[in-house]
């Protein structure tokens, strides 16, 4: 296989951070969701088509007047059978939940430490980035267990924070041209972060499917097994993967942390939907583009 050109352009592709980005937050993934103008629908829509057993927690912030009280918990709690709940200085600190919603209140700002959701007083300003201080907060916390989606809204909140996800191994949605207002979204996708541009259904289903995927729900060792969690995340097929990389970009990755090579594999299987090595190994035989994109 003939080397490809390294491209001199900006490309969608994947984070450059080579560190290892586990988060230290919970141990099951977390999704943000940001929404602003014409977002209760396309809210209402995702929690309809979401199973309520995926395993994750959801934390929805959306712009809200800080001098009105908000009813969404109350409104969203109709579309899903989960435990919808406004947050509230009252459970400041509170720890996120498998299979739970938490609703950002208004006139706060949230962010997310340790698993745990903590409110602060909002800055006034003339352009409120809430979601993007939310998402950031999750990047850093949950590293690639973070999902980000961005919803219906005005102006390009949410963008920023998309990027540290994604740059963090997360995966990252934005909803389609089904949106009431488009800036949001369309502002996430056009900075080239976005992994999944879906209408909300379709993100609910996705977003099922990925709580399936060892990306974010890695086998579990047996109890007596003390094995190095090191070797634990090396499979069959790696070293092939990395010679068909090595062949086509002359760099050998053979060397580099078992953990990092197969969180970057595996997610490249997420993106293209596969779950078996193998047929991912056969796909890279197959296409230039997708070595470029591992690489």
């Amino acid at each position: 296989m003939p080397p490809i050109t390294k491209p001199d352009s900006k490309r969608d592709t994947e984070p450059q951070h080579e560190e290892e980005t586990a988060g230290k937050g919970a141990a099951f993934p977390i999704v943000g969701v940001g929404a602003s103008a014409g977002g209760l629908e396309a809210l209402t829509l995702l929690l309809r088509a979401m199973p309520v057993d995926t395993g994750m927690g959801f934390v929805i912030v959306q712009h809200l007047a800080p001098e009105r009280e908000s009813g969404l918990a109350a409104i969203l709690s109709r579309a899903t059978e989960m435990p919808v709940c406004e947050i509230s200085e009252a459970c400041g600190g509170r720890e996120v939940e498998p299979n739970h919603i938490y609703v950002s209140p208004p006139g706060c700002e949230l962010i997310i430490q340790d698993g745990k959701l903590r409110l602060l007083p909002q800055e006034r300003s003339s352009r409120h980035h809430g979601i993007d201080q939310f998402f950031r907060a999750l990047a850093e916390d949950s590293g690639h267990k973070a999902i980000g989606v961005v919803l219906s809204g005005a102006l390009n909140d949410g963008t920023l924070g998309l990027e540290e996800i994604k740059a963090g191994g997360g995966i990252t949605f934005a909803q389609d041209s089904s949106a009431e207002h488009s800036s949001m979204p369309r502002s996430a996708e056009a900075s080239g972060c976005v992994d999944f541009v879906l209408p909300p259904d379709e993100i609910a289903a996705e977003i099922a499917r990925i709580s399936r995927h060892p990306y974010v729900a890695p086998e579990k060792k047996a109890p007596d097994d003390d094995s190095d969690a090191e070797t634990d995340q090396e499979e069959p097929g790696h070293e092939r993967i990395a010679e068909i990389v090595k062949q086509a970009m002359g760099v050998d990755f053979t060397h580099y942390k078992p953990n990092t090579l197969h969180r970057r594999i595996t997610r490249r299987m997420l993106l293209h939907k596969m779950d078996s090595v193998k047929a991912y190994e056969d796909h890279l035989e197959k296409s230039p583009e997708e070595i470029e994109a591992l690489y």
